[in-house]
Formats: structure tokens, sequence, C-alpha cells
């Protein structure tokens, strides 16, 4: 028994199948994380290894290249990038898309166990850290404080953090720039050496003063004691009374050689919030918790937090990810509830029956909450991709309702009662409506195989659409005729209608609109030379027009987020570097009064964790993040405002270089950026550098080319102390001895903490900063020999001057540096070019190449793998229509269609001004299957009507006015459903608009092209074997049996 037949004679068992589909997709929709983007785990696993002391030169010989020549083993690796800084090295192993992360990340490990043992024995053991794009911050939050910024941290770790780490979904909550408490014991050399003590005896004395101990146990009667000796320091100040020595009977207290201050430790990073001083709390979520529940459930819990604090501290949200996915969200909210609307107003425009039309449009919820379904069984979250897919799938789920309803609704106005018409109806459609489906399923199906990160972003759309038509297929066959089965009426012929009745006015008007096109049609079939003519010119004029377009890799969204960084001369003071801060400042507040928020960071937190080894920071750095007020409150794009800044930052002397990002703050999106990367691979430093500076300015006279930045940093003076080994023996000393009593002076010894209520300090010994801030002060510390004997340093060693790479780059083991080049106002692959045509003008050394990357790299592999999805949905397509039609000809007549769609695309993007990106060409690949439905849909109904005995012409003129107005219906939905995803100009829009443009520019062009060219096409191909027929009836008529 077929479906549909088991369908209208089991009504209630129908009903309740769907409503039990409806309620599993309404739970899993209420059940659904919300994100930006879906949960994308960036393929890549960095090693960090700490080397202290080592430059970075020391760095990449010691530590970097034996770590990359271990790792170059590991299965699936891409590409192997690195960093040498001082005293720590990054290696970055990315894999292909798809990776098993955790596999990789054992593989690294076993890697890394052959590599520790050709390390330096001081190196420490190198970390792992997998990338994810959760571990992004989703909250930032500004402190500012007066009297109770000394406390702060405490203050907030006590009140907010720990309330805030019981959030369910938090992963992590962190400070940036908190002034932690250290206490500071600064010595006085001349008094020290007046009492004949070293760093070394001080450092000695308080390790083994500030010292608890277990004793053993102590039994008395019958009880059993534990016994302890407590003598860690009760209190900061004890330490003014640790006795030292004893100095010709006197003794001697630290207080008597040093200066102890219970303070905040000395950090050379200036944190302020809209010019105050103050800091910033860090939220972070866990993988796969709900960004937009967790950031409402801290926003919810965070007054409530606020009322403990001191009067003086005030926090202020920052930047919050979840407003741009809750905004872009409603976006596409609403743009699928208007594009439901439109369908509805067309399928009631077309059909005049609000009950044909109440069938046709229940085809929507069900088919889209079956997309639900799929999203939570997967894991998935309610994303712009997932949305867009429903968005791009409402219109297309009611074509097979349409084409089932319509014919059922001829049958029952020819007299047919509605039962029998909604078997008969659908059994000779039924064929036709899966094979459209299957046609569709050929084209977004595939999108599910894609690599890279395209097909990382755009899989969930493959699985959607697929799943959600192939449900309103179900729907279509089953509910539908069920449904018409009960609902359908005969309509009665009114004697007298009403000259405004849908018979006299749209009726009327649909009537001539078939007349119309059945004249065109057969002017066409007259005149196919003309038509093909002026067919093929469309198609190569507008082929042509293709090289006049721009290319992107992805369209950017207005996240009202700008981030900058400055560089001035490296080795700059702080001082120097905050005179600056406040002067770019002052600009913002001016210059920008869109901003609503600010936060600068000059200088570097030498304790900010892992945050700060991946953040570039240094004392002669600055580090903005601007947050500005909505896009609907301003009336200049982020992009406009960060071009501005940018101008700005050019007329400060000053400034080195500086990078302005725009949306580059943290949070969804971010990753999507375009720009030019020109990697420059050599081994020596002055030629590569010399070719990155000549490059630069270049590149600089090419309007458009903004941003450029080098990722080598100038290099950088350091003091080096170079002892002369021969005094240093005959005065009894070695090397290590100079070292140490250099590093103890100036950096201070190791010492154990100061504890208090739980919490641990550091005791941070050295020399008063008064008499370690000149080279003098360096060549003046006193050392001892074995008999104990002074001797001043500038006696055994020299301090000199030098510079040094504060980093070097590699890239596949090769060094490497880096020019990156942002395009404003010009699109990415005219950029390229233009940056080509300066390379192949330089005098490039034969020991170094240059190679293009960044977003133009991603853009070739995204065009490689959509040409690729592109030629198998083609053939996909093609086999699923020949195994229809038993034909080899019907399918290419079909797709005649395909190439006019492309056109369209084009065509759509040169009106609009639009930068064709990877979001419009997989519009482009989704209109192969969108475009062939109605193709089919016209050469089935030709092929029944030859079938009943037309000839050839008049087979396609009837069956054109026939199909017309089905056509312009599923036309029509399709393309409406869409315009709200194009038109949108909401938060995120700029990202899935295109996408929308797209597939409305292609739908419009193919849909006239299929009316009259495929027509045509059918005569053309066909017409030698109408001949045939003819003749062979003709002989058979005469007596003959003889077929020619």
């Amino acid at each position: 028994m077929s479906i549909y037949g088991s369908a209208v004679r089991n009504p209630i068992t129908t009903i309740m199948i769907f409503v039990g589909l409806m309620v599993l997709g309404v739970y899993s929709l209420t059940r659904l994380p919300i994100d930006f983007y879906p949960d994308i785990d960036f393929p890549a696993v960095s090693v960090l290894t700490i080397y202290s002391g080592a430059s970075a030169a020391d760095i990449e010989t010691n530590v970097t290249d034996i770590i990359e020549d271990n790792l170059n083993t590991v299965s699936n690796l891409k590409e192997i990038t690195s960093i040498s800084r001082d005293n720590m090295s990054v290696v970055i192993c990315e894999f292909e898309w798809g990776t098993n992360l955790d596999e990789a990340s054992n593989e690294i490990r076993d890697a890394l166990s052959f590599a520790e043992q050709l390390l330096p024995e001081e190196v420490e053991n190198p970390a792992l850290f997998k990338f994810s794009s959760s571990a992004m911050p989703i909250l930032f939050y500004t402190v500012t404080a007066e009297e109770s910024y000394a406390a702060i941290e405490q203050i907030l770790e006590e009140k907010v953090i720990n309330p805030l780490n019981r959030v369910e979904g938090i992963g992590s909550v962190g400070l940036m720039g908190a002034p932690g408490r250290e206490i500071q014991v600064d010595i006085d050399p001349r008094k020290m050496e007046s009492y004949n003590l070293t760093v070394e005896q001080i450092a000695a004395v308080l390790n083994a003063e500030n010292l608890n101990l277990p004793a053993g146990n102590l039994e008395m009667g019958m009880m059993d004691y534990p016994l302890r000796v407590q003598g860690e320091f009760s209190d900061s100040h004890v330490l003014n009374d640790i006795v030292l020595a004893s100095f010709n009977g006197q003794t001697v207290y630290l207080k008597d050689v040093a200066t102890v201050r219970d303070t905040i430790r000395d950090i050379s990073l200036d944190e302020r919030i809209d010019g105050k001083t103050g800091l910033r709390i860090i939220i972070q979520k866990q993988s796969g918790a709900n960004t937009v529940q967790v950031a409402r459930d801290v926003n919810k819990m965070m007054p409530e937090l606020i009322k403990t604090l001191p009067e003086d501290v005030t926090i202020t949200p920052f930047m919050d990810a979840s407003e741009t996915i809750v905004a872009s969200i409603n976006n596409l909210t609403m743009t699928l509830m208007f594009a439901g609307i439109f369908v509805i107003l067309v399928v009631l425009f077309f059909l005049g029956r609000w009950r044909a039309t109440f069938i046709i449009i229940l085809t929507i919820p069900i088919s889209l909450i079956v997309a639900f379904i799929y999203l939570f069984i997967s894991g998935s979250t309610i994303n712009i991709i997932s949305l867009s897919s429903l968005s791009i799938a409402i219109g297309m789920v009611v074509d097979d309702a349409i084409v089932v309803l319509e014919n059922i609704t001829k049958h029952v106005e020819r007299g047919s009662r509605p039962r029998e018409a909604a078997i008969y109806a659908t059994n000779e459609v039924w064929l036709a409506v899966i094979v459209t489906t299957l046609t569709v399923a050929a084209v977004f199906l595939p999108m599910t195989l894609v690599g890279g990160m395209t097909g990382e972003l755009f899989r969930p759309l493959g699985y959607v659409v697929t799943i959600t038509v192939v449900t309103s297929t179900i729907t279509a066959i089953s509910l539908t005729p069920m449904l018409a089965s009960r609902m359908l009426r005969l309509r009665q012929k009114v004697t007298g209608p009403n000259r405004l009745s849908y018979d006299n006015t749209i009726g009327r008007f649909l009537e001539r609109l078939d007349g119309f096109y059945e004249r065109s049609l057969r002017w066409s079939l007259r005149n196919r030379g003309i038509i093909l003519i002026v067919a093929l010119l469309i198609f190569l004029g507008s082929v042509g027009l293709a090289s006049r377009m721009g290319f992107e890799f992805m369209p950017e969204s207005d996240q009202a987020r700008i981030a900058a960084t400055v560089e001035l001369q490296t080795g700059l003071r702080v001082d120097e570097t905050l005179k600056i801060a406040r002067k770019i400042d002052r600009y913002i507040e001016e210059q920008i009064p869109e901003t609503d928020m600010y936060n600068t960071s000059a200088g570097a937190d030498d304790q900010g964790g892992i945050m700060s080894l991946f953040m570039e920071s240094g004392s002669n750095r600055i580090n903005y993040n601007i947050s500005l007020v909505s896009k609907d409150e301003r009336d200049r794009t982020v992009w406009e405002l960060s071009n501005l800044l940018m101008e700005y930052l050019e007329t400060i002397p000053e400034i080195v270089n500086y990078d302005v990002m725009p949306n580059g703050g943290m949070g969804g999106g971010g990753m999507m950026g375009n720009n030019v990367a020109i990697e420059i691979y050599g081994y020596d430093f002055e030629t590569t550098s010399d070719i990155a500076r000549a490059l630069v300015d270049s590149i600089g006279t090419i309007e458009g080319a903004t941003n450029i930045t080098v990722s080598r940093d100038p290099e950088k003076p350091m003091l080096q102390v170079v002892p002369d080994r021969e005094k240093i023996a005959m005065h009894g000393l070695n090397t290590y001895t100079v070292a140490n009593a250099v590093r103890n002076r100036v950096e201070g010894p190791y010492l154990s903490s100061y504890r208090e209520q739980g919490e641990e300090y550091d005791i941070v010994l050295r020399f008063v900063e008064e008499e370690r801030d000149e080279i003098s002060d360096i060549q003046n510390i006193a050392l001892y020999n074995r008999n104990n004997e002074l001797i001043r340093l500038r006696e055994v060693a020299s301090v000199e001057e030098y510079l040094s790479p504060p980093n070097i780059e590699h890239m596949n083991r090769e060094r490497v540096v880096t020019v990156s080049v942002t395009p404003y106002k010009i699109p990415l692959n005219r950029l390229a070019e233009q940056i080509q045509g300066k390379i192949n003008h330089m005098d490039i050394p034969p020991d170094v190449y240059l190679e293009m990357g960044g977003a133009v790299e991603d853009l070739a592999d995204s065009m490689m793998d959509l040409t690729l999805l592109l030629v198998l949905s083609l053939v996909l397509t093609y086999l699923v229509m020949a195994s229809q039609f038993e034909s080899m000809k019907m399918p290419l007549i079909i797709m005649f269609s395909i190439p006019f769609a492309f056109s369209g695309v084009i065509l759509a993007h040169l009106v609009t001004g639009l930068t064709m990106s990877v979001i419009s060409m997989v519009g482009g690949v989704m209109l192969i299957g969108i475009v062939v439905k109605n193709a089919i849909v016209l050469v089935d109904y030709i092929n029944l009507m030859r079938e009943r005995g037309y000839k050839l012409k008049e087979a396609i003129v009837l069956s054109g006015r026939s199909r017309l107005r089905p056509v312009l219906m599923t036309t029509f939905t399709t393309l409406l459903g869409m315009l709200p995803l194009a038109m949108s100009r909401g938060e995120g829009a700029e990202i899935w608009s295109p996408m929308g443009i797209s597939v409305i520019g292609g739908l419009i062009f193919s849909s006239l092209v299929t009316m009259i060219v495929v027509p045509v096409m059918y005569q053309i191909f066909l017409r030698k074997e109408e001949k045939k027929k003819i003749v062979a009836k003709y002989d058979f008529l005469n007596g003959e049996l003889e077929i020619n």
C-alpha cells in the first residue's frame, strides 16, 4: 500500500505521527544552546616551553629547532609554525580540518618525550595547549577603584570570582592588570657591605627563618600529639626584626641593611578604563556551554555581587559576546518570520483558496521543527549558519506540497471527490516530487563532505537543508493528501461574480499571463536560432563581467568593537609609553564620540598568565580595546572609525608600528577577517628585514592598502655582562658566581612565600631601585671569593650594549617574516594582484623567496573545495535525473538552466555592488538544486503530454502554459523566502546577506531562461526523434510494418 493511500485512509494515525514530531521538535528547540557560529575547534595544538635567561637566538637553536624536528613526524600535520622570544618558545602544530585533536595531542606528547632528552637541563617541561573557539572570552567587565585599589585583587577573588565560578557553564574567570600584593625587601648595598654581608646570605637566613616543619609525634599518657615547629612569618613586619648576623658583637637585623615594604608588586603594566586606573575581569565558558545562557546568568548575578563590594569599587560591562549573538539570532528569527509571511501570501495569491493555502503552509513548521531535532541529536547549536539554513529552506519546503495540492485541486475541479482526487492526483506526481527532492539533496548533501574551514562552517547547512526538504517531501505525499481529502471542497461557480472577486481580479490577471507566455513560447519555438544566440550572448557577457568583480574570503559583520596595538621604539620605558597612550586616549574621547567605553593597556604584565604569553606586550607597546555604541545608534561603520584611528596614528612620529583591527576584540566572528599576508622566507635576518621594509614602503603606495604591519619587531637593545675569564680565575671566581651575583642583586634570588589567611605572596629581595638603574651600579656590584675578598664587577667583567632580535619566527622549520595588509574599500583579490605586481618588480636574492598567504590562501583553498563540490553536485544531479527519465538527453536539457543561474549571481553582485565571497559562492552552488526543480516539473509534464498523443510542439506549448503557475509559485516562494535574508540590515546581516542576493539573482535569471530556453532545447534535442515516430506511424497505416 502506498504512503499517500495509507495516510488518506488513516487520518488519525497520520495526524498523531506529525504531532509527535512537533512535540519532539519543540522539546529539542528548548534544549538547544545558542552561539554565533557552529562550535569550531581550530585544528592546532601549541607547545609552550620556558627557558629562563635565554635570548631569542638561544631559544631558537637550543629549544625551538629541536622540538620542531621531533614534531615534524606527527600524523595529519598540515603546517608547523613557531616563534622564539626571550625566555620562551611557542611551537604551533596546525592539522588538517577534522583531525582528532586528542589523538594528535597524544602523538605530540610522545614526540616531546624524545625531544626533552635533547633539551638543556634548565629548560622547563614543554606544556601543551589546544585551540578552541569555546576558549574565547565571552564577557569582559572593567573594574575601577580608589581607596580599595591596593587590595582589589583579593576583594574581587573573594566577592566576585569565587561566586561566578559556581555558575553552570563557566570555564574560568581571570583578572587582567590586577595590582598583586608583594613583600619587597630593598637592600642598601653600602650598609650591607659595611656589615660584611651578601645578598645570598640574607636570602639564606630568610628562607631558613620562614619555615613550618613537622617534627614527629609526642606520646603523652593516652594521647598522641603531632609536633610541629611553627616558624613561618605571622606578619610582614616580622621581617624587620629578623637577625642576620652578629658584627663586632652587635646584632644585625634586616631593618639595619634593608627597607621592608608590604605593598603592590612592581608591574610594568598601566591598565586604564576610560582613562581611569582599573583592571579587567575576563570570563570564559566551558566547551559546549550555551554562550547566551552563561552570559545571562552572569549578568543576572553581577548586580548582587556588586552590592557586597566597597563603595569606591565600580564594575561595568565592557564586552558581551552574547549581545551580538542575540541581536543576530533575533534578526534571523525576524527574517524567518517575514519569509514565512511572504510564502503564505504567494500561495494565497496563486491558489485563491484559504483551505489550500493552510494545507500547504502546514508543511513549513513541520519541516523546520524536524531540523531542530537533528540539531539536538547531533549536539549542534542554534547559530547564524543553522538559522540561515532554515531561511534558505523555508521557501523550498512548500514546493512539493504546491505541486501535489495543485494537481489534487485540478482533479477536484473536474468533479472528482476529494478523497479519490487526493489518492489519484498524488499518484500522478509523487515520483516527480521525490526526484526533485533528490536533486536538491544531491546538491546540499555533498556540502557535508567539503573540507577545510568552509566545510566546518557549512556542514550544518548541508544537513539542515537536506533533512528539511526530505521532511517536506514526506509531508507533501502523506499529510498534504490526507488534509486535502478532508478539507478541500468543489468551488461552486457564481453566476454573477463580484467585480472585485478573486476570479475577476487575480484570476483574470493570471489567465492573461498564461496567454502572454503561450504566445511568447510559440514565437520562441519558431525562432530557435535567435533565442539561442541571445542566450549565448547573455551568458558570455556575464562571464566577461565576472572578470570585473572583486573577491573576498568572508564578509565581516559590524560587531561594534575595535582592537588596536601601538608599538613605539623598542626598549622605551613605560613612563614614556604612557605619555603617548594618554595622547591617544584624548583623541579617542574627542574625535570618536561613538565610543561607549575603551580600555588601555600600556606595558607588559609579567605575571598575566597564559593570556599574556599570546598577547603582544612590552614596555614599548600599547593595547586598545574600544567598545562602540550599537550600529543603529551611529552613522559611521566600525571600518570607517578604524580607518579614522589609523589616520591619526600615522601622524604620531614616535609610533614605529601599529595594527588596528575592526571587530578585533575577543568574541564571535573575529576569526573571519580578510587580509593579505606576504611570507618572506630566508635565513639571514638583515636581508629578509630589508626586503620586508622595502615591501612595506612599496605597498604603502597602493590605494586601499591599510594596516601594513611586519611580524618581526625591530632589534632590541640589550645589556650583557661579559666576564674576562683570566681575571675571574685569577681572583678565585667563576662565571656562575658572577652571573648568580648579578641576577640576585637585580632580579632577586629565590625566596619562600609569605602566607596570610590561606593566600601566598612573594617576598622579593634585591637592591633598592636607586642602586640598580645605571650601568655604573651594575659595574659596582661586590663579589666575594673563597677567601672572602671583595672584588668589584668592573674588575673582572665589562657591561656591553648590543642589538638582539626580540622574536624569531619559523614556518615549516624555516625562518620567516610576514608582512600583513588589510584591504579598505578594495576587494581582496585586487589588492593581492597589485601586491604581486609590486613583488614582481623587486630584486629578490636567490636564497629568499616570497609566498602569499592569509585570507588570500584561505580564499583559494575554499574556491578549490567549492569547485569540487560544484562538479560533484552536477554529476549527482545528472545521475538522479537520468535514472528518473531513463534518458541521457533529458538531464542535459534540464541542466541548460544552470549556467544562467550563475549569470544571475554575477549580475546580482554587480548591480548591488557586493564583493563576491565564499558565502556568495555557496549560494551559487545551492542554485543547482533549486533551479533544476522547475525544469524537471516542466520537462516531466511535456513527456506526459507526448505520451497522451500530442505532437512535440503542441506538447511543449500546452505543458508550458499548464506548468507556468506551479513554476511561478515555487520560484516566488523560494525567492521571497530569501528576500528578508538578502535585505536584512540588522546585527550580523553582512555575513548572510550575500547568500540571499546570490540565490535571488540566480533564481530570477534562471527562471526566465527555464521557461524559454529549456523548451527550445527540448524541441532541438527531440526533433529528430519526433520525425522518426511520424515516419513509423505513416508506414504502419499503409500496411507496411517497416520502421526507419
